[in-house]
């Protein structure tokens, strides 16, 4: 099975922290040139020096925020202009929404959501996208949520939002496979990350019980007993990146240790 991501490039989305770092730090591993793309240009900067260079790959680093797409697709366009060689994969991984109920949410949450998400992906595959038709090879990775099969309680914009990106991913996996591109997206379970000891913490705090108590309930729904690591969803977006993926177009692959009770 051919893992090998020797010759690519890679832009990986929030990947200073989290799912991003470890599919930003995985890819490397395989032999993928990445560049990071994130907000924060000093932690930008450390995880450059983390990557793995033993293919010989020179790493970069884009400092956007996703709240300003307008500012996105200027640097990303400024980059391309003076790397002008193909992009090969592109990871789609940005903050979830903050957690609450859809009918208490301002419809301000639902605007900011949808522009941090479905469009600032448009704008990088829209950028991307040429280059991956005229090597063709291109995978489109998308890192969401189990959401898009089974709506989370108490996460009513981040459900709305990341059911906009799977059908939107759909879509593309529609109109770009003749050109060797794959657009899939990668369901993320309950993993160890920041998000998740925020959403823990904003359950208990509301059930007014300890954070011990809702780790234990979150487990307990989990046929794997345990929470996942960002690690193993990094795999997961390897492995779909990797040539080895190469028939696997426009799915949702939840990695969340069973938890997800819809096929």
């Amino acid at each position: 099975m051919n893992l090998s991501l020797n010759g690519k490039k890679a832009f990986v989305c929030g990947s200073t922290q989290g799912i991003g770092k470890a599919a930003a730090m995985e890819l490397a591993k395989l032999g993928a040139t990445v560049v990071l793309v994130a907000r924060n240009e000093d932690v930008l900067k450390n995880v450059l020096t983390e990557l793995d260079t033993s293919a010989g790959q020179k790493h970069s680093y884009i400092a956007a925020d996703f709240s300003d797409p307008e500012g996105l697709k200027t640097k990303v366009e400024e980059y391309l202009a003076q790397n002008p060689e193909p992009v090969h994969i592109l990871v789609n991984n940005t903050g979830g929404p903050a957690a609450g109920k859809a009918i208490d949410a301002d419809t301000q949450q639902f605007v900011d959501a949808f522009r941090n998400h479905v469009i600032c992906n448009q704008i990088l595959a829209q950028a991307l996208t040429p280059g991956m038709k005229a090597e063709k090879y291109g995978r489109i990775i998308n890192v969401i949520s189990t959401s898009v099969k089974q709506p989370i309680p108490g996460l009513g914009v981040s459900n709305t939002i990341r059911g906009a990106v799977a059908s939107w991913a759909k879509t593309l996996a529609g109109e770009l496979g003749e050109f060797g591109i794959t657009v899939n997206n990668v369901l993320p379970g309950s993993t160890v990350t920041g998000r998740l000891q925020s959403i823990i913490e904003n359950k208990a705090k509301k059930a007014g019980v300890s954070i011990a108590d809702i780790e234990a309930q979150m487990r307990a729904e989990i046929p794997a007993a345990r929470f996942g690591t960002a690690e193993e969803i990094a795999n997961g977006i390897a492995f779909l990146a990797s040539p080895a993926a190469s028939y696997i177009n426009g799915i949702n692959l939840p990695v969340d240790g069973g938890r997800t009770s819809s096929l």
